[in-house]
């Protein structure tokens, strides 16, 4: 049974009823799909990316390594699949735009045999839960009807205005929330389990398409609160066993896990790996946030894995001219 102070942190997720944003905030602003698979077929090349936090720069140059987008921003991936582990938002200025970048190229992928799937990670579910320490500046500016065009220039009113309107998008039921909606927590593809923190067995027990779908309900607000198991700090979200001080005891849970969900590895970011993109546990886990956005000033890597094998992918030598 789930003690009190879980339950009292469960209260807390409990938020109040959304309210409408300016149309230039709201996207697609459709419920979330209901039904979205957990589980995915193999693909004959797969590229993993991890924490963007809000630099579009970063996102486009981290997919033009992958092979997904040309310079225009057009998918010409084919069949590739691209899984995203979430952290698109905070920490920078560009969320509307990587939002809108990752919903126009999921249909383009899908036109062409390929996919995108974005998962959320903390910082998403953050923002539904109206935790906004991680929140700049223009993060707010963004959310308004015409923002400044300098957002260090922007005024206390404007500040305060943006701040209400990012509320009324990313709470539950509010526009953003519904495109969180549509996304996964954990997803598999293949043999490979995708989170943005890590499963734990006590996750995989619970079920990864009920913890999927009870999250979706959540954030299109037809329940009050999300699923318990993603408020403490072993959740899929929060979890560093796999991505910090790795040890014995970690690798044997992962063990654990893989076993239960009939995977081969995991990939996980959330943790900022200071050399790059790395394995642990034998390669049976792949720590992909290098950091690689303009907060951070990480080095630029995607992962691929092709063939049940992986590699780390990064920019090649300039050619000669």
């Amino acid at each position: 049974m789930m003690g009190r102070r879980a339950a009292v942190a469960a209260l807390l997720w409990c938020l109040g009823p959304a309210a409408a944003l300016p149309a230039r905030a709201q996207g697609a602003g459709a419920p979330g799909e209901a039904g979205l698979p957990t589980r995915f077929p193999p693909a004959a090349r797969l590229v993993a990316i991890g924490d963007l936090h809000g630099d579009l720069a970063r996102t486009r140059a981290a997919l033009r390594l992958a092979g997904a987008i040309d310079e225009a921003d057009r998918w010409i991936g084919g069949e590739l699949v691209v899984v995203q582990t979430g952290d698109q938002l905070d920490r920078g200025g560009d969320e509307p735009e990587i939002l809108d970048l990752f919903e126009s190229l999921r249909e383009q992928a899908r036109a062409a045999g390929g996919a995108v799937h974005v998962l959320n990670g903390n910082h998403e579910l953050m923002n539904a839960r109206l935790d906004m320490r991680y929140v700049t500046v223009e993060g707010y500016t963004d959310f308004l009807e015409a923002p400044p065009p300098d957002p260090a220039a922007a005024t206390p009113q404007q500040v305060v205005e943006g701040v209400a309107a990012r509320i009324r998008a990313m709470r539950p039921g509010g526009p953003v929330a519904l495109r969180l909606a549509q996304r996964n927590v954990v997803a598999i593809v293949g043999d490979t389990v995708f989170a943005h923190g890590g499963v734990l067995p006590h996750v995989a027990e619970y079920g990864l398409e009920r913890l999927n779908e009870e999250t979706r309900r959540w954030l299109r607000k037809e329940q009050e609160c999300p699923p318990p198991l993603l408020l403490p700090a072993d959740g899929p979200v929060w979890s560093r066993h796999y991505s910090d001080e790795v040890d014995a005891g970690d690798c044997a849970l992962l063990e654990v896990t893989l076993k239960r969900l009939g995977a081969q590895r995991m990939v996980v970011g959330h943790t900022v790996q200071e050399g790059g993109i790395s394995p642990a546990c034998e390669g049976k886990v792949w720590r992909i946030d290098v950091g690689l956005a303009k907060a951070y000033g990480g080095p630029l890597e995607v992962l691929e894995i092709r063939g049940g094998e992986a590699r780390v992918v990064k920019p090649g030598p300039p050619e000669p001219r």
